[in-house]
């Protein structure tokens, strides 16, 4: 089994992906492969409503230069998902919302119904925020949602403080040991039949 981790930190080495990584390196001892994806510093585009994605029925972004469909690849060969960020004024990095809500609606499929997890990473406060807003899409896409001892957060601002947020670490190690509990009872499970979905909206 395989977990994907995103490092939605735009510091490729800095305190978000050091959380992801004691995450996978807990991961790995469970006997569960893990893989760092970071957002990096390039630009991500946002979704442009064009339905593109849905016409043509491929499970892909009609933007292809940046990270979206490559994300959304490695999750159909993933079994569980990870998503990490820096708190920027109370919420995740932009970047991040825009890959997640663009891979979500293209290729939603991908990300049905496997277990996710998100991680905050703050200097002092907006963590508990961030980590609603990373999460409320996955709970429409019927996904479990991994918890901790605490809530997955780890706090540090200046390079490598992370690592010295023992709680924060050990959270994340905890986090790791949940996902792996949740894969291994969900392997070989059948997946739910759901209803057909009934979409509506509240003008009449």
């Amino acid at each position: 089994m395989k977990v994907l981790l995103i490092n939605g930190s735009p510091r490729k080495a800095g305190n978000t992906y050091i959380a992801m990584s004691e995450i996978a390196k807990s991961l790995e001892l469970e006997g569960i492969e893990a893989e760092i994806v970071s957002l990096g510093t390039k630009p991500i585009r946002s979704c442009i409503a064009c339905n593109s994605c849905k016409a043509k029925g491929g499970n892909q972004c009609m933007f292809d230069d940046d990270l979206c469909n490559e994300v959304t690849a490695k999750m159909k060969e993933c079994d569980g998902l990870i998503v990490g960020s820096p708190v920027y004024y109370g919420q995740p990095n932009g970047g991040l919302l825009a890959l997640l809500q663009r891979a979500l609606f293209s290729a939603g499929s991908y990300f049905t119904g496997k277990p996710v997890a998100a991680v905050a990473v703050c200097r002092r406060g907006g963590a508990t925020a961030s980590l609603q807003t990373m999460l409320m899409p996955f709970m429409m896409m019927h996904c479990p949602i991994v918890t901790s001892q605490y809530w997955n957060i780890v706090y540090g601002r200046d390079a490598g403080e992370a690592a010295l947020d023992q709680e924060g670490m050990q959270t994340m190690r905890s986090l790791a040991k949940n996902m792996a509990t949740m894969l291994n009872g969900l392997k070989n499970q059948p997946k739910p039949e759901y209803e057909t979905r009934q979409a509506m909206n509240f003008i009449r």
